[in-house]
């Protein structure tokens, strides 16, 4: 037998029966696949101190989960001509992660924010 078979074989399928074994299929590829979540924390120029390390104490938090972190400056009117300010407090963030995290990118002003992608340092169990 075989695929040059006279008269040819067929075998009758149930189609309802394959589709849902492809689809049971992709779940399942999707199940595995590893994803990335990325956790935002947003500051201002003007953040009073307590503030700052509150949401720096939960950056800390999603690093040592490991989530990779996204910390996004808002800038407000006045604020735009200042842009040092920014820079200040991305400082100040990359600074206080130092050995739980890294600084993956680092943007300029862009429109009226300015951003940063911390990742998670691989810690050895």
């Amino acid at each position: 037998m075989g695929p040059n078979a006279d008269p040819p074989v067929v075998r009758v399928m149930d189609w309802g029966k394959v589709k849902f074994e492809r689809e049971k299929k992709k779940r399942e590829s999707r199940k595995k696949a590893a994803t990335i979540d990325l956790k935002e924390v947003k500051y201002r120029p003007t953040i009073d101190p307590h503030d700052y390390q509150i949401k720096t104490d939960r950056a800390l938090r999603f690093l040592r989960e490991g989530k990779k972190v996204k910390v996004t400056i808002f800038f407000r009117y006045r604020q735009l001509r200042r842009p040092e300010l920014g820079i200040a407090i991305l400082d100040k963030v990359s600074d206080a992660i130092e050995g739980v995290g890294e600084v993956e990118t680092r943007s300029g002003l862009e429109g009226r924010q300015m951003t940063m992608v911390l990742n998670p340092i691989a810690q050895g169990d």
